[in-house]
């Protein structure tokens, strides 16, 4: 894809990255799939819940559509997770008593800080108090990392959609040229039936023959499809406009497909010829492949 050139997105994506910041190993790993609006959903720490809000928003301003899962690792490396404090308390206790006993016993004070330090509880072993900011700011740099490369690929994937929705667009077009071809011929055939079986049941009646030529016409002109074919072309120019568009467009090709198909549709129903019935077989199918691939356009 050349710059400059217009990027659909699929739905389905995935980016993943991870880095060594201020002491901490951090892993963002983000997915989705097709969905009809946009849903996030997270797996971080409990201890670390107070970025999650953050997370959704910043995943929300390059993702408008989709079921989106984010995974946070965080491991804390070379100690940074915890704090240690002496429990002055307990040490302080802890003098008092041996030295009370010495006094009593009349035994050489050698207490020293080598021996306080071996006794129980001395030690308070605590979990450090994040810096919310400087963790936030580190969770943000691997997350706009990952969001890229889930943007990448889903971009990849929807310029072959893209092509794809285009070539079968094209392709459609091509049954609506053999179908206006076709219809007159149709209509032609269908107007000399309808005459001739219409003279045959009024033969022997006093009807003035040009009555006949006009209700013939006027039946006949029921099963011709130009309306239909010109719409259907134009539905087809909005179908490439906005494939051709830099917008989320998802929701909108849904709609021009339905309305395809109901051209379609009215095309087989007014047709009384096997081989524009033929044809319109041909295009429903190729609108439900279309159909099925815009279903994961953003």
């Amino acid at each position: 894809m050349k710059e400059g050139d217009p990027v659909i997105k699929s739905m389905t994506g995935y980016g993943r990255s991870q880095m060594i910041l201020n002491g901490r190993d951090i892993l963002v790993e983000i997915r989705s799939v097709n969905h009809r609006y946009y849903e996030y959903n997270s797996r971080i720490p409990r201890s670390y819940n107070y970025i999650d809000e953050k997370l959704k928003v910043l995943l929300k301003s390059k993702i408008s559509r989709g079921k989106v899962d984010v995974s946070v690792s965080i491991s804390n490396i070379e100690g940074r997770d915890t704090e240690v404090a002496i429990n002055k308390g307990v040490a302080e206790g802890y003098i008092n008593a041996l030295r009370g006993v010495a006094d009593e016993l009349c035994v050489a004070d050698d207490l020293t800080l080598s021996n306080l330090i071996r006794l129980p509880d001395v030690f308070i072993v605590q979990k450090a108090v994040d810096d919310e900011d400087e963790v936030w700011g580190d969770v943000a740099k691997v997350a706009d990392e990952a969001l890229e490369r889930f943007v990448s690929m889903r971009e990849t994937e929807g310029e072959k959609m893209r092509s794809d929705v285009l070539a079968k667009a094209d392709y459609i077009l091509e049954i609506v040229s053999k179908v206006e071809e076709l219809s007159p011929q149709t209509v032609e055939n269908y107007r000399e039936r309808l005459y001739k079986k219409l003279s045959e049941i009024l033969e022997n009646k006093d009807i003035d023959q040009q009555r006949i030529v006009t209700e013939a016409a006027i039946f006949s002109e029921k099963i011709a499809v130009d309306e239909e074919t010109v719409r259907l072309r134009s539905h087809i120019s909005q179908l490439r406009e906005l494939v051709n568009s830099d917008e989320s467009i998802g929701r909108k090709l849904d709609f021009i497909v339905q309305e395809m198909n109901r051209e379609v549709n009215t095309i087989g129903s007014k047709a009384q010829d096997l081989n524009i019935t033929r044809l319109v077989v041909d295009m429903k199918a190729e609108l439900e492949k279309i159909r099925e691939q815009i279903q994961n356009i953003e």
